[in-house]
């Protein structure tokens, strides 16, 4: 995704100069967003049942006392601490266990990206406002091109480190029961 900053003078103002074309990337990229939500909602809820999993395979409400509560960082940080925990008792390396917690990560930064971002701002090019900026520079603010292309591949990721998730739990499974 291409982003670009743009000094804030006095108010946050955003430039839109073709509200028509502007109006069509919006309109192509909400089905896109709706697909970005659901996925990752279905990728947290998976993230919640292999935690639950990890207390005992009988009920998930211990488990679900343990993670009523916590964000979505801080299961990722739960579910990385035992499976650090697991591969250090059994001297054993999950081959992409790094690169899957890096995606699980990954994974909530895009989709709050998407989900935050001020979309009635997007201007013609597809650049979206998000965030503002502020360093010893001055303030800016932070706009992303949210293409389609560039919001499929946030669906992309989120599909494949679901899928990545559960074939590691899958071989965790089958060291510990086998």
């Amino acid at each position: 995704m291409k982003s670009k900053l743009k000094e804030f003078i006095q108010h946050l103002y955003h430039e839109v100069e073709d509200e028509t074309k502007a109006e069509e990337y919006i309109d192509t990229a909400l089905p896109l967003i709706g697909l970005i939500v659901m996925y990752f909602n279905s990728l947290e809820s998976s993230l919640d049942s292999i935690l639950c999993e990890n207390f005992t395979d009988k009920t998930d409400s211990t488990g679900l006392i343990v993670i009523s509560g916590l964000n979505y960082s801080s299961k990722v940080e739960l579910f990385k601490r035992f499976l650090d925990n697991f591969q250090i008792d059994l001297n054993i390396q999950f081959k992409e266990y790094t690169k899957l917690i890096e995606n699980l990560k990954k994974s909530a930064q895009l989709r709050n990206l998407v989900v935050h971002a001020n979309w009635e701002s997007m201007n013609e090019e597809g650049f979206a406002y998000v965030k503002l900026k502020m360093s010893k520079n001055g303030m800016h603010q932070e706009y992303i091109q949210f293409d389609n292309d560039s919001l499929q591949k946030i669906i992309e990721l989120i599909l494949e480190t679901q899928n990545k998730l559960h074939n590691l739990w899958d071989e965790r499974n089958k060291i510990l029961y086998l």
